[in-house]
């Protein structure tokens, strides 16, 4: 394992209002799936892949989540406060680099679920990953065989890897997972305040440097009670 890959960082900070009334008295990663909270599902993958360290972003019922927290022995985990602004996306993660000590690091969001294929999904990213030539590597799901998505598809990809955004009022074969591997260059010169990552994918898209892989396996996102009802038939059916 490449020891500049060892960091990842959870955007577990949004107020999980498609989750409703789930999230009523808890964040959305907090939810269970299958008797697992949907984080413990990240960190418990994390640690699998050999990540030592974890940063997790917080903001609607953030105490809830530190305490969850405590009861976890690995990886080490510290916490990126919102407390007093909800960042979105982008924002929270530029404001979490202060906390990350490596140039490539990992961003997962929390409702991102799967079962893997083949292969682990996390060390082939690791594998691909070239940072001289990516600012971001997504992992990227087929956006027709995937649970709690709906839409035209996010990415078309070049049998190289580089990506470019769905032409509009066309279909696209694949749909971002929630999972990928960024660069700090990508968060030079960001806007001001809350902000999504889309901003910076779209300027990764204009320089050539946003690439993406196919996940092995079969991808679910938990973000709505009926995605979470299809996600726990889905693994309880050993997809």
């Amino acid at each position: 394992m490449a020891a500049e890959l060892d960091t990842a960082m959870i955007l577990a900070a949004g107020l999980g209002t498609r989750m409703r009334p789930l999230t009523d008295d808890r964040p959305k990663p907090l939810v269970e799936l299958s008797g697992r909270t949907l984080l413990d599902r990240v960190l418990d993958r994390l640690s699998r892949a050999e990540f030592s360290r974890a940063v997790v972003n917080v903001h609607y019922r953030a105490e809830l989540i530190e305490a969850a927290l405590q009861e976890r022995a690995s990886p080490a985990i510290e916490i990126s406060d919102e407390r007093d602004l909800l960042l979105d996306t982008g924002g929270g993660v530029s404001r979490a680099l202060q906390l990350i000590d490596r140039d490539s690091f990992l961003i997962h969001n929390s409702d991102s679920v799967w079962v893997e294929g083949v292969s682990d999904n996390l060390g082939r990213l690791r594998e691909f990953w070239d940072p001289e030539r990516m600012d971001c590597l997504m992992l990227l799901a087929l956006s027709g065989s995937s649970i709690g998505f709906e839409g035209n598809g996010d990415f078309v990809m070049s049998p190289s890897g580089r990506l470019r955004r769905r032409p509009e009022r066309e279909q696209a074969p694949f749909v971002f997972t929630g999972v990928s591997i960024a660069h700090k260059r990508m968060f030079a010169d960001p806007p001001d305040g809350a902000f999504s990552l889309n901003v910076l994918w779209d300027r990764a898209i204009e320089r050539d440097r946003l690439f993406g892989i196919r996940l092995d396996g079969f991808w679910m996102h938990v973000g709505t009670p009926d995605a979470l009802s299809e996600s726990e038939h889905a693994l309880r059916s050993n997809l």
